[in-house]
């Protein structure tokens, strides 16, 4: 065979044959279920109950099917108070990267608002509004959009590279630098944004539910002490979690990486 041959026939790199990566990330929710089982055996069950017993509760719920309505009824007030801070926190985080006056403005208020817990509201809130679905998406409005204009405003203020420089001399109008500049770059911090505000506004939910809901995994929780019934409690928590856990990783951290290479460097 020629040396032209040979040159030819693509050598097999070591390089490209990578092992899978060790992480230690496996092992944490076992441990915390271990951890869980153990500590239970030191208390009677009807005060803290094993998995299994939670899990029956949680099997009992949905074959009554009592579950679901309360999973859809939490999910409403997420969509409804969550989403309409992402619109009002998309609109003011840019101004406020885009505006000194509206920023000078919106700090101090927004500051404010972050220093007082949101479920400090929901007193006020059940005066005005009463127990039901618009109590409880104010109080979640109030805690998600206030984080989210910060971080959002921050990403804004950050996009000052040499893209947007290049943009301007060439004579790029407003709105066009705002579509193939700024929104690109953007998209990494509204997306960190998300994943804040979804955080705070779904401790709000639970947090609202417990006090002014007839339905909802915080009403179950809540009931479920007043009733003494501890795997209904249980039941609750881990339903609180797992929700949470499940748009943390399969939705937001997707996202996520999804637009981290749309950062400006």
């Amino acid at each position: 065979m020629s040396v032209i041959g040979r040159e030819a026939i693509p050598k097999r790199s070591k390089s490209t044959l990578k092992l899978p990566k060790f992480t230690w990330a496996w092992l944490s929710i076992p441990s915390l279920l271990l951890a869980w089982m153990l500590i239970a055996t030191q208390f009677p069950s009807y005060i803290l109950p094993q998995v299994w017993d939670v899990a029956e509760e949680g099997y009992r719920w949905f074959i009554n099917g009592e579950l679901f309505p309360h999973l859809w009824a939490s999910f409403l007030e997420e969509v409804g108070g969550f989403g309409s801070a992402i619109v009002v926190a998309i609109v003011c985080g840019f101004m406020a990267g885009f505006y000194k006056g509206f920023r000078e403005y919106i700090v101090p208020l927004n500051g404010l608002f972050m220093a007082i817990p949101p479920i400090a509201w929901a007193p006020l809130m059940l005066i005005i509004f009463g127990i039901g679905y618009t109590t409880i998406i104010v109080v979640i409005f109030i805690s998600a959009v206030n984080p989210m204009i910060l971080t959002i405003m921050e990403g804004v203020l950050t996009i000052q590279g040499s893209e947007v420089r290049a943009a301007r001399a060439l004579g790029a109008k407003k709105i066009q630098l705002f579509l193939y500049v700024y929104l690109p770059a953007s998209l990494p911090f509204i997306t960190a944004a998300l994943r804040i505000g979804f955080s705070q506004a779904w401790r709000a939910l639970v947090a609202a539910e417990m006090i002014g809901a007839t339905q909802g995994l915080g009403w179950m929780v809540s009931m479920g002490g007043e009733i003494g019934n501890s795997r209904q409690v249980l039941l609750g928590i881990v339903l609180i979690g797992g929700v949470s856990w499940m748009f943390e990783r399969l939705f937001f951290r997707q996202i996520e990486k999804r637009y981290e290479v749309w950062r400006l460097n």
